[in-house]
C-alpha cells in the first residue's frame, strides 16, 4: 500500500480505535495459548501423558471458542469498548487466580477455562476496531485487527524464560499486571463505533449458520485459524518432546512460525483483494495439506521441521487474511456479526490439533498421523469450496473471489437464494 493509500485508508476510520482493537487483542491472544507456551514445564511438573497434554491444551482453544458469542451478547448491552474492558478485568482475576490456585492437573484443566476467557475476545475486537470504517474498508481494518494474532508468538517467546525465572504459576501473575497495559490504552484511546451491526439482534448474529455458505467459511476457518492457533499451542510440547531441545528453545522455534503465520495475515487479505480470495485459499489449502504431511515424516531433522513449518504457518496466515477478504462480499450489509460467527466456529477446530496429536502419538506410538489427518482434512476442505466457488461466482464474486464490480446504479446483495438489487444510497 502506498503512503497516500494508507492516508486514505486511517481517514476514512478512526486510526486510535483501530490501534486499541488490535493491542486488546493481542494481548488477549498472548494470554490464551501460555498454557501451551509453557506446556513443557508443566508436563514436567505433573508428569503429564501425551493424551492428558493434548487435552490440557485444547481446553483454552474451546472455551474461547464458546465463550465468543456470549462476549459479543454482553456488547450489545453495555458496548463493545466497556465489553472489553469488562473482559480484561476478568482476566486479570482469572490470572491472580492460576497464580494462587493451580495445584494439580484437575486445576490446571480449570485454568484452562479461564484462559478462554481471553480467546473470546476475537469477535468483539474485530466489530470495534472495523465498526467506524465504511464498507469498502471493513475487510482492511478487520485483516488489521486480526494480526493481533502475533500475541501467540509474543507468548511463545517470552512465557519459557520467565517460567524459568519465576516458576510457571508465577508468569500467570505476571499476566495479571500486563493485562492492564491494553486496558488503559482501551480507555484512553479507543471510541465506541456507531455502525448498525453493533445493533444487530440474536437473529442477525446466527443468520450466516441458517447457509450453507456460512458452515464452508466456518470450516475453512477452522482449517486456517484452527491450523494456527492449534498449532502454535502444541508446537513448543512437540519441539521439547521430539527433537530435545530447551525448553525456552522449544518456544523460540514456535515463534518463529507463529509469527510468520500472524504478519503474512494483512497480506493474505491484499493478496487476495488482487488476485481473488478462492484463488488465494486454494493455494493455502494445498501447501498445508503437502507441508503437515512432510513434517509429519520429516520427524528427524528439526531445521526442514521447522522450515516446514515457517512455509505452512505462512499459508495459514494467508488463509486466515483470504477468507475475511471473502466476508465482506458474501455478508456485505452484516460483515462485522458474520465474520464474529464465523470466527467462533472456526476457533473450535483448533481444539482439534492438540488432541489428534495426543492420541496419534499415545496409541500410534507417533506424532506423524496427528499432522497427516489435519492435511486430510485441509485437502477435503478445498474439494468442499471448489465445489461450493461455481455458484459464489455466479452470484456475489467474480472469477476466483475477487470482489464484483457493478456497473449499474444498484448494488447486488446476494442474499442466499438469489441476488436482490438494493439501491445505492
Amino acid at each position: 500500500m502506498s503512503h497516500q493509500s494508507i492516508k486514505h485508508f486511517l481517514s476514512a476510520g478512526h486510526g486510535p480505535t483501530l490501534f486499541a482493537a488490535f493491542f486488546y487483542f493481542a494481548f488477549s491472544c498472548c494470554i490464551w495459548v501460555l498454557n501451551g507456551a509453557m506446556a513443557p514445564f508443566i508436563s514436567e511438573a505433573y508428569q503429564l501423558t501425551p493424551s492428558q497434554k493434548g487435552l490440557m491444551l485444547s481446553v483454552p482453544i474451546i472455551a474461547g471458542a464458546l465463550m465468543r458469542f456470549p462476549l459479543g451478547l454482553l456488547s450489545q448491552y453495555i458496548g463493545r469498548k466497556n465489553a472489553t474492558l469488562v473482559e480484561m478485568g476478568l482476566i486479570a482475576v482469572a490470572m491472580l487466580y492460576g497464580w494462587t490456585m493451580v495445584d494439580s492437573f484437575n486445576d490446571l484443566l480449570k485454568m484452562g477455562v479461564l484462559l478462554g476467557i481471553a480467546g473470546a475476545s476475537f469477535g468483539v475486537a474485530l466489530s470495534l476496531g472495523s465498526g467506524w470504517f465504511p464498507p469498502q474498508h471493513k475487510g482492511l481494518a478487520m485483516g488489521l485487527v486480526g494480526a493481533g494474532n502475533v500475541g501467540t508468538a509474543v507468548s511463545v517467546l517470552v512465557a519459557p524464560p520467565l517460567a524459568q525465572w519465576l516458576g510457571w504459576q508465577a508468569v500467570y501473575g505476571v499476566a495479571a499486571g500486563a493485562i492492564l497495559l491494553p486496558m488503559v490504552v482501551m480507555v484512553l484511546f479507543a471510541k465506541e463505533p456507531p455502525d448498525v451491526d453493533a445493533h444487530a439482534g440474536f437473529r442477525a448474529h446466527i443468520a450466516c449458520l441458517f447457509e450453507k455458505d456460512g458452515w464452508v467459511f466456518s470450516l475453512i476457518y477452522g482449517v486456517t485459524f484452527g491450523g494456527f492457533i492449534g498449532l502454535t499451542t502444541f508446537l513448543p510440547s512437540y519441539y521439547y518432546d521430539q527433537f530435545g531441545v530447551s525448553k525456552v528453545q522449544a518456544g523460540q522455534l514456535t515463534m518463529l512460525a507463529a509469527f510468520m503465520g500472524a504478519a503474512v495475515r494483512v497480506g493474505g487479505g491484499w493478496i487476495s483483494d488482487r488476485w481473488g480470495g478462492v484463488n488465494t485459499l486454494t493455494l493455502v489449502l494445498l501447501v498445508v495439506a503437502g507441508g503437515l504431511t512432510l513434517v509429519g515424516f520429516a520427524s528427524s531433522s528439526l531445521v526442514l521441521t521447522t522450515l516446514l513449518l515457517i512455509v505452512c504457518f505462512a499459508a495459514l496466515g494467508a488463509g486466515n487474511g483470504a477468507l475475511f477478504q471473502l466476508v465482506p462480499l458474501r455478508w456485505p450489509t452484516s460483515t462485522a456479526v458474520a465474520g464474529s460467527m464465523i470466527g467462533e466456529i472456526g476457533a473450535l477446530g483448533g481444539g482439534l490439533v492438540p488432541n489428534a496429536m495426543g492420541l496419534s502419538k499415545q496409541y500410534l506410538g507417533s506424532y506423524t498421523w496427528g499432522f497427516v489427518l489435519f492435511a486430510a482434512l485441509s485437502l477435503l476442505m478445498l474439494g468442499v469450496m471448489r465445489v461450493m466457488q461455481i455458484r459464489w461466482t455466479r452470484t456475489w464474486a467474480e472469477k476466483g473471489g475477487r470482489a464484483r464490480t457493478v456497473p449499474t446504479p444498484d448494488a447486488a446483495v446476494y442474499t442466499g437464494g438469489d441476488v436482490k438489487r438494493v439501491a445505492r444510497s
